[in-house]
């Protein structure tokens, strides 16, 4: 694949220049972008792949929840049908994707939406809660349809987007000027105890523009495994054999942490947002026990989800309390 990717390299100059363009007609209003009366946050990247978002638009949701009247509205990659929906009780993955369902599932207060054309969903959104007081826009960085009022841009620590270059060769949706959008960046999936000069030295390659401000932020796995009935202490499955299932863009750092644990396991490693086949679940849950995550949970369990935990994890935002003063500084002033 990579080789391939190679071969493509004389069309990289032909999609930066079309991509390029097309986000010029925007800034120059030959495209028409919709603002809105109501504040609206859009986290998003540049490139393909997982950067953590969900985790991001979780620590968001936690954030303002309390306080607002929240909606989130997705594409809602890899389900099954189209227009715009509202999650409701009983909905699957293939309803409205992997990622609205993990936060339908886990925050009760909110409305959770998808629409791929985010320009109407946002309409049908207020039409449907009229009350409604912020939005959260997961994934539409590149959505010029939409002016989000408040743009945060994710770069994962190990893959910077200023050391990337666009598709087909490269991992980037747009050239890396696109970043200068953004109010805030956050350098995501650190290691923990990131060094000051280390951080200097990632703010300096990102080039910020001086209205721009970074943080850092870091993935904590919980001590703790949850199903839909039980929980379990994680190390309580020490001298244990287990299954490990993932079907996300980079389970290297879970795998990582599970074996720092001293756990005994096998991986069945799938692709981002996998469709499970019928024998591939039945291959699951044939084993006598399962850990997956918080994702492919709300796809796997099933009659049988006794047996399937998911770990959970927690985004931390170093120099959080500025951040978040950043953010509900745009909510209250809006």
């Amino acid at each position: 694949m990579k080789l391939f990717r190679k071969i493509l390299f004389p069309l990289v100059p032909l999609y930066y220049v079309a991509v390029f363009l097309r986000n010029k007609f925007y800034d120059w209003s030959v495209y028409q972008s919709k603002s809105y009366e109501l504040p609206v946050l859009c986290v998003g990247n540049l490139s393909v792949g997982g950067t953590g978002k969900t985790p991001m638009i979780e620590y968001l949701i936690t954030l303002l929840d309390p306080k607002y009247k929240l909606a989130t509205l997705s594409r809602g990659y890899g389900r099954k049908s189209k227009g715009f929906l509202i999650a409701a009780p009983n909905v699957t993955s293939k309803d409205i994707g992997d990622e609205p369902l993990q936060i339908f599932n886990k925050f009760k207060n909110i409305t959770v939406a998808v629409d791929a054309n985010r320009q109407q969903g946002l309409k049908l959104l207020k039409e449907y809660k009229p009350s409604l007081e912020v939005v959260l826009l997961d994934d539409a960085f590149q959505h010029r349809k939409v002016t989000a009022g408040f743009n945060i841009l994710l770069t994962a620590y190990d893959h910077l987007y200023c050391d990337d270059i666009v598709l087909p060769t490269g991992n980037l949706r747009e050239p890396k000027s696109g970043a200068k959008r953004a109010q805030v960046i956050v350098v995501t999936k650190c290691p923990d105890h990131l060094s000051d000069l280390e951080k200097t030295a990632i703010t300096r390659r990102l080039n910020l523009e001086s209205n721009q401000v970074v943080f850092f932020s870091s993935i904590h796995y919980s001590e703790t495994l949850k199903s839909s009935t039980s929980s379990s202490a994680l190390a309580d499955l020490r001298g244990t054999h287990f299954t490990l299932v993932t079907g996300i863009a980079n389970p290297t750092p879970l795998v990582s942490y599970l074996k720092e644990m001293g756990l005994d396991f096998e991986h069945l490693n799938y692709k981002d947002h996998h469709e499970f086949s019928k024998s591939e679940l039945e291959l699951i849950h044939s084993k006598s026990l399962v850990v997956t995550t918080e994702k492919d949970f709300s796809r796997l369990h099933t009659e049988s989800q006794n047996q399937i935990y998911y770990l959970p994890i927690q985004l931390k935002i170093d120099n959080a309390s500025e951040f978040d003063r950043l953010v509900e500084g745009y909510v209250k002033e809006f």
